[in-house]
């Protein structure tokens, strides 16, 4: 057998013209993907079940853990406004720690809660600056457990006053209307 130059040589030999263009580089690829649906259809799927599992089109917010609200038969949907939850005596803003009320409980009288003013009125000022040619709602939403205290509601309540928010929301639980007339 005689010494030939080095290169591409494989399967050169074979007698089949298909077998010679895939060895000389000229075979295309098969255009047809086999590509299993199942498994994407299986992800799709859990997606969408997850997103209608997780969607609230009534604007539900969560409630803070430990605290009993009171409850209310006339009540109106949720808005969109920074939301202050008093949960034992943890003042917190949007979810975030704003103050104490121990202060107030212990003095049994009713004061301005510096935290939770000066938290208030950087979202006051925040809204005015990303809506510059709106009047100011002015709406805040209290989140109050129905054992807490008169004297610490007042304070909240007029501590959100001070600092620009005169509207005052208390978010309750829900009583179904009895069907009852009125008469």
């Amino acid at each position: 057998m005689p010494v030939h130059e080095p290169g591409r040589s494989l399967m050169r030999h074979v007698g089949l013209e298909f077998v010679a263009k895939k060895v000389s580089g000229g075979g295309h690829r098969n255009t047809n993907a086999n590509l299993s649906l199942t498994s994407m259809i299986d992800f799709l799927v859990v997606t969408v079940v997850f997103l209608l599992m997780t969607f609230s089109a009534s604007g539900e917010t969560p409630v803070a853990k430990g605290l009993n609200m009171p409850k209310a038969e006339n009540v109106l949907d949720m808005m969109d406004a920074p939301m202050v939850a008093v949960v034992g005596s943890q003042i917190l803003v949007d979810g975030s720690p704003a103050g104490n009320s121990r202060a107030v409980e212990e003095s049994d009288r009713m004061q301005r809660i510096d935290e939770l003013f000066n938290i208030l009125k950087a979202k006051r000022e925040l809204w005015k600056q990303t809506h510059p040619n709106k009047d100011f709602p002015g709406v805040v939403i209290l989140q109050i457990d129905q054992n807490i205290k008169a004297v610490v509601v007042k304070s909240v309540f007029q501590t959100a006053a001070f600092a620009g928010f005169p509207n005052v929301s208390f978010m309750v639980d829900r009583i179904p209307h009895t069907g009852g007339s009125h008469g």
